[in-house]
């Protein structure tokens, strides 16, 4: 692989890889603004200009410029290297470039981030992206000056309802462009545009449209300051107090890489924001992805149930024994879930194999809006990884047809939710005469359970999800479980271990390593994790 020098280090890169790109891919940042590693590259912000060195045969390109010096007291004039914007200047065999070890380049910078800032309102105490913002990180590693402007700074509007999901700011925008290059090149909605020339300069949505659609939270997220915020996040936390933990995306089958951002003091999720994967996701997501968060509180189960009344795990556990303790083995049937973990469906599926080969069915979340650019039909995270675990399960609606015709009596079923809430389906579930449901949330598996066990969410838990790629994805415990909550596989393994079975699983360690090998992936979490590139 062809390699070039940054600030003496070697680089290798990729054909038609820019200088920052290269660089970013190794872990090295080069300051910048405009540039997105999944966007086209304006060069308008000028914060990754570089010292190019002179190659063989080619003198450098020089400026002149005049120069205050101090021991002369007056101008004079001077030759200084043309810098060159990094994200747009490709990267060649041999090249030498300075970053961080350049004097012109240290100045430049200086002089932008000043430049952006003579208008800039200090707003930081209030600003929700005071934390994470760039303007603040470049400061402090690019200028550290006091401001040297003391004139009225250029006034414009602020809370700018742009749509249903975003507010504007113009004041703290440094007309980077990222948001209108991302709602014409990925979300193929020119909708936003810049006005005005200079300091006057805005963001602005098309007469007679608002900025909608399924991926407006994005133009949030490329935002490398506070212009632009989501209704949702607006004023509701303070990022240093959060956590944040790699999760999946349970919103359908793409399985997006996202972090979820969590405040440990009151174990509350506030929040997903697009983790890179070039391999699934790129760098985006969609807007109804970005909001599945709140899934991890909302509509949970929580507590064990006997019919509808609460009661502890371990009396719902005996009651599930003696409801099914009597009953042939070959008369219980097993339902997995698509919105459950690998390990949790294995789990399931074990309570199947040590019942003597119970029947197996799977079920899910019914099918949904897609497009062409993230958002698949099939609103279920893991349905690609039960497959792999029960190829010859059997559907809901098969599940369905058995229970009116009786060849089904008794049920063990994973998750609380299925692919519609029918009224007949109902009346077919109130056919049973057992349904022990294990589930994170409700559904209507739950509203017709006889015995109701409390799972933890996917934000609980650690999991392994495989996407629609048939990727296989690792998903990290976020906050701590609510209510009594437990994996799913463990209450399996008490369900299982009171109904006398030879249960072989105590921890997330052992279901893992019996878990290895029952199916192969096309792509492991290895592959994808080697393919995952660095972006702003």
């Amino acid at each position: 692989m062809p390699t070039f020098k940054l600030d003496g280090k070697d680089i290798p890169f990729e054909p038609g890889d820019s200088i920052i790109k290269a660089a970013a891919r190794h872990g090295i940042e080069i300051p910048h603004y405009c540039w997105h590693a999944g966007l086209s590259a304006p060069a308008n912000c000028r914060m990754c200009l570089v010292e190019l060195k002179p190659a063989a045969n080619q003198r450098a390109m020089m400026l002149d410029i005049v120069e205050w010096d101090a021991s002369i007291q007056d101008y004079k004039n001077v030759q200084k290297p043309k810098l060159q914007p990094a994200c747009q200047y490709p990267a060649t065999e041999g090249q030498e470039v300075l970053s961080d070890t350049s004097k012109h380049v240290r100045e430049a910078r200086a002089a932008v981030q000043e430049f952006l800032l003579l208008n800039h309102p200090v707003d930081c105490p209030i600003c929700d992206q005071a934390g994470e913002c760039k303007l603040q990180d470049y400061w402090l590693e690019h200028q550290k000056t006091a401001k040297r402007m003391h004139d009225e700074p250029i006034h414009k509007p602020k809370a700018v309802v742009f749509g249903p999901t975003i507010v504007y700011d113009a004041e703290r925008c440094v007309m980077c462009t990222r948001c209108i290059r991302f709602m014409e090149e990925v979300a193929k909605d020119p909708v936003l545009d810049m006005r005005e020339r200079g300091n006057l300069n805005e963001i602005f949505v098309a007469p007679g449209r608002q900025l909608e659609g399924h991926y407006t939270f994005m133009t949030e997220h490329v935002c490398p300051v506070g212009a632009l915020t989501t209704k949702d996040f607006r004023f509701k936390a303070r990022v240093w107090f959060l956590r944040s933990a790699k999760s999946v995306c349970q919103g359908c089958a793409t399985g997006c890489n996202a972090h979820l951002d969590f405040d440990p003091r009151t174990n509350k999720v506030f929040r997903y924001r697009p983790r890179d994967n070039e391999a699934v996701n790129k760098f985006w997501m969609c807007d109804e992805g970005m909001l599945s968060y709140r899934a991890a509180h909302e509509g949970r189960v929580t507590h064990a149930r006997i019919g509808r009344k609460a009661t502890t795990i371990e009396l719902a556990v005996k009651d599930a024994k003696t409801r099914l303790g009597d009953v042939p083995k070959e008369s219980i049937a097993v339902l997995l879930s698509a919105q459950h973990s690998q390990e949790d469906n294995w789990a399931v599926r074990e309570l199947s194999r040590l019942l003597g080969g119970a029947t197996v069915y799977a079920a899910g979340a019914g099918a949904g809006y897609k497009d062409d650019i993230l958002i698949d039909a099939d609103k279920n995270p893991n349905t690609s990884g039960v497959a792999e675990l029960a190829p010859g399960a059997k559907t809901y609606s098969q599940l369905l047809d058995d229970l009116r015709s009786s060849r089904v009596s008794h049920v063990i079923a994973l998750g609380g939710v299925t692919p519609r809430n029918d009224p007949e389906d109902a009346t077919a579930l109130g056919m049973l005469g057992t349904l022990v449901v294990i589930a994170s949330h409700e559904g209507a598996l739950t509203d017709a359970a006889h015995v109701v066990l409390p799972a933890t969410s996917w934000a609980e838990h650690n999991g392994t999800y495989v996407n629609r790629q048939g990727i296989h994805q690792l998903s990290e415990k976020g906050p701590l479980p609510e209510g009594d909550s437990k994996p799913a596989w463990e209450l399996a393994r008490l369900l299982g271990t009171a109904l006398g079975l030879d249960v072989s699983w105590s921890k997330l360690k052992d279901v893992r390593t019996l878990l290895v090998g029952t199916a192969a992936s096309s792509r492991d979490v290895a592959a994808v994790a080697a393919s995952t590139t660095g972006a702003p």
